[in-house]
């Protein structure tokens, strides 16, 4: 393993422990450390970012969007509890490398990119590494993606005002749905949801964070 790989793995796995006190997750599940671990994160960024590729931060990939932190790509992955059937829905596919993560750990992954140029660069890059189980559209994500529901987990990747009632009527009962909710320039939260067997929600909330905002009709 690449040494800057391997001590970004073990920043992860300490900050998690840090934050273990809100979140409630001391440690992430071995697949997806491992997942994160396989995903070349260089190759989800532009080539003048690459020599920060394996810090702990998020990074600019052009079009006012981000490539989140590492750290938080792990909480969000794991709060999802990933399983090998899992068909997951992405709002926000940026570069591509959440999906990339997820796709390690899921049958099948769809994601939305609002920005044309993303969503092109994005499938590009994805088909480029050999990533075949990630599907990628174009279009506003607030929808959600109705043809391919209901999904076992969604997982947002920018901050949104509200959750959009599309998203909660597509996930499944037992399903899981992380976002990040809050105003674009003032204080935002993770939030977990868990839809269980009558269609109930309930939500909690996991961690301060900050996120680039949602765009689009649905935001």
């Amino acid at each position: 393993m690449h040494p800057e790989l391997a001590r970004l793995l073990k920043e992860i796995e300490a900050e998690a422990r840090q934050t273990a006190p809100y979140t409630g997750i001391a440690a992430f599940d071995a697949r997806v450390l491992q997942a994160l671990a396989d995903v070349p994160r260089a190759e989800f960024v532009p080539a003048d970012e690459r020599v920060s590729a394996y810090l702990d931060m998020p990074l600019p990939i052009g079009h006012g969007q981000t490539i989140s932190q590492p750290y938080v790509v792990a909480l969000m992955t794991d709060l999802l509890r990933p399983a090998a059937g899992d068909k997951v829905l992405e709002i926000g596919a940026g570069s591509g490398y959440q999906a990339a993560v997820l796709a390690r750990l899921v049958r099948q992954v769809h994601t939305i990119e609002i920005v044309p140029a993303l969503a092109h660069a994005c499938r590009e890059r994805l088909a480029r590494l050999g990533v075949a189980n990630v599907v990628v559209h174009e279009g506003d994500g607030g929808a959600g993606w109705a043809d391919e529901a209901p999904f076992d987990a969604i997982v947002v990747t920018a901050a949104a005002r509200r959750v959009s009632p599309a998203l909660l009527a597509q996930l499944k009962p037992g399903g899981r749905l992380a976002i990040p909710l809050g105003e674009p320039d003032g204080s935002q939260e993770l939030v977990l949801l868990e839809k269980d067997a009558r269609g109930e929600i309930a939500a909690r909330a996991v961690l301060p964070v900050r996120f680039v905002p949602l765009t689009g009709a649905n935001a």
